[in-house]
């Protein structure tokens, strides 16, 4: 049996099975969420292993022709080494999120209904890493979108609400844009599966104009889904406004899931490279990382900090996705990934740290390591990671960003990127300053350590962080490289892994 299904089969069926135990054994829930996650990563594991790229046609329909067009009738699932990464990130990080969510909602009521939806969020964004035709990826990409709208609201508290409701009008607005960008692709082509619109539009058989007009709804729509400026302004108010789990998911994986995957996908391997698109991530992901780093500085929400700070990452991926090289786009997925780690244990900490001092506030915070000495740990190595600090992972992307900046003929932006990751570090050792170090506060003289069900899984990302950094050499040839060398960009002479790695180790 192909186990590609399952990974959307498996998430379905605990949403129904959650919803099934909402009414008898509430705390089943927590416990089918975890079975699911475990599942899920060990497939994510498998599925990771290298191996030949295949596509499975659901429901055996096959293909046919008419008046020698080619038409692949019903869903495929393709899984690559581009959709082996993004299913590994997903199934790591919900995996960890599962785990500390036991602890963080025990006081929540209503669990089984954050359950359901958590894991309709897991199959939306699984489906829409395998999905191998454009109306099924928006199909996937809106399950997710929703759930998400909801598990923004989930405490149904007024800032809560109120982000919710502005995430589901921009992210409405997004959904609009893509599928009316669908609709244009289908009209031009009469296709829908990704490999049939590739092959009509590189035999001239698609309309340029059409093709532009449907690249910019595309980038419009996925561009808002990766709260890539000017296309952000959901994200600082969805983001701190969550329970934390969800702000982890959020940040660490539907952005990437719903925005960068998607975007790599349609401009990497369906629409053939049209040269304005990377001046265009250029451009917009200089924007985001500078803007976003530059307000992610003034703030004293944690949260929101942190959010600002997920805004300017993304920066960093779509500046690498600009160069349009394969280093590029191996140093962009790498960060890719290296953001789900770093970020998703950044928001676990907050929540964890919002717990032990009542407050989101840096300013209501300070000494926190004398009372919680496991959490600021795990603080102070995820901000390492993302302040790019060797030896962890995110130095080592960042280095290789700038490096395929500068080779690719962009040593303005390469600067750029440098001084963004030097304010990201000085924005960091703010927040150890205020939140961890110094004297303790007198209201904080009885905080006490969360639950070591919630630092654990903190304490694993971080440890992930450390290990990517150490051994991530090794992993590229079969993890990175093969998820870039799904991604058609123009030519390079680091064309493949081993170059990649002989070019940075100086060999």
């Amino acid at each position: 049996m192909d186990l590609v299904p399952l990974f959307v089969i498996v998430p379905l069926l605990a949403a129904f099975l959650c919803l099934l135990a909402k009414g008898v054994l509430p705390n089943l829930a927590t416990w089918i969420t975890l079975a699911a996650t475990a599942a899920l990563l060990a497939l994510a594991v498998l599925a990771g292993l290298p191996g030949e790229s295949h596509a499975l046609a659901v429901g055996g329909w096959g293909v046919r022709v008419e008046a020698g067009v080619r038409f692949v009738a019903g869903i495929v699932l393709v899984l690559d080494g581009l959709s082996r990464l993004f299913l590994v990130m997903v199934a790591l990080v919900s995996a960890a999120v599962a785990v500390y969510g036991v602890q963080y909602l025990a006081s929540f009521s209503g669990r089984p209904l954050f359950h359901v939806l958590f894991n309709l969020l897991i199959a939306g964004m699984n489906g829409a890493v395998l999905a191998g035709d454009l109306f099924n990826l928006f199909v996937f990409v809106e399950v997710a979108g929703i759930a998400s709208y909801a598990l923004v609201a989930f405490g149904t508290e007024a800032e809560e609400l109120e982000a919710a409701f502005k995430y589901l009008v921009l992210g409405s607005v997004a959904s609009t844009a893509i599928l009316l960008a669908v609709g244009v692709v289908y009209a031009a082509s009469g296709v829908l599966n990704m490999a049939d619109v590739h092959a009509r539009i590189a035999a001239g058989a698609v309309s340029r104009p059409l093709l532009g007009f449907a690249a910019a709804l595309f980038l419009t729509g996925f561009g808002l889904k990766a709260a890539l400026m000017p296309f952000h302004a959901w994200l600082p108010d969805a983001h701190p406004s969550a329970p934390a789990p969800i702000s982890a998911m959020l940040s660490g994986l539907l952005i990437k899931t719903l925005g960068v995957y998607a975007i790599v996908r349609i401009f990497g391997t369906v629409i053939p490279e049209d040269g304005r698109i990377p001046v265009v991530l250029l451009v917009l992901g200089s924007l985001s990382m500078v803007l976003g780093v530059l307000l992610a500085l003034g703030q004293d929400d944690l949260k929101r900090l942190l959010a600002y700070h997920s805004i300017s990452q993304m920066g960093f991926v779509f500046v690498a996705l600009g160069a349009n090289t394969w280093l590029g786009v191996a140093a962009g997925l790498f960060h890719a990934f290296n953001h789900a780690l770093f970020k998703s244990a950044l928001f676990l900490c907050s929540g964890a740290l919002e717990r032990i001092a009542g407050t989101r506030r840096l300013s209501g915070m300070g000494g926190l390591v004398q009372r919680a000495p496991a959490t600021s740990v795990a603080t102070i190595g995820a901000a390492l990671s993302i302040s790019g600090v060797p030896p962890f992972n995110g130095f080592w992307s960042k280095l290789l960003i700038i490096l395929a900046l500068i080779r690719a003929g962009h040593p303005g932006v390469a600067v750029i990127a440098a001084a963004v990751a030097v304010m990201a570090l000085i924005s960091f050792v703010k927040v150890q300053r205020k939140a961890l170090f110094g004297p303790l506060p007198g209201h904080l003289a009885a905080a006490r350590e969360v639950p070591a069900a919630m630092v654990a899984p903190i304490l694993v990302l971080v440890a992930l962080c450390l290990v990517t950094g150490l051994l991530w050499p090794w992993g590229v040839d079969s993890f990175i490289g093969s998820a870039a060398a799904a991604v058609k960009v123009a030519a390079d002479s680091s064309s493949s892994a081993a170059d990649y790695l002989h070019m940075v180790l100086g060999r």
